[in-house]
């Protein structure tokens, strides 16, 4: 997005954008949340994201996150992230359907979004087909 894209959804000048992103001066409240609305991300993560702690990455859109890394035990076991845990409401004895794609890894999803996700799948696939 840029610049004057950006100053338009929000209402200020490019200018105000640029100023913005140099860090010669800082948008109002109500101009902040606007801000995150335009770039789809929280508020949170526009005032308080570190990128060194999430390995560089830019803000993620909103309802994305960056846990952190996972170490794989000599059982093939891991611990989920407390802040992971919390966002997507994982408790002890949940179970989670491992889902995997060779080119791009694994998935831990919640058997009844994953079924969910499959029912819709399979009302559209035959349309698919015609």
């Amino acid at each position: 997005m840029t610049q004057e894209n950006l100053a338009v959804k929000i209402g200020v000048s490019r200018q105000t954008i640029a100023k913005w992103e140099a860090g010669k001066s800082t948008p109002d409240l109500k101009k902040s949340r606007l801000l995150a609305e335009a770039l789809e991300t929280t508020l949170d993560n526009l005032i308080a994201y570190n990128p060194k702690e999430h390995w560089g990455a830019p803000i993620p859109p909103k309802g994305k996150h960056i846990f952190g890394v996972v170490t794989v035990d000599e059982k093939g076991q891991i611990v989920i992230p407390p802040k992971a845990r919390v966002v997507f409401r994982i408790d002890a004895g949940d179970q989670l359907v491992v889902l995997g794609d060779e080119s791009q890894g694994l998935a831990l999803v919640k058997p009844d979004g994953f079924l969910a996700i499959a029912d819709a799948v399979r009302r559209v696939a035959p349309t698919l087909e015609s």
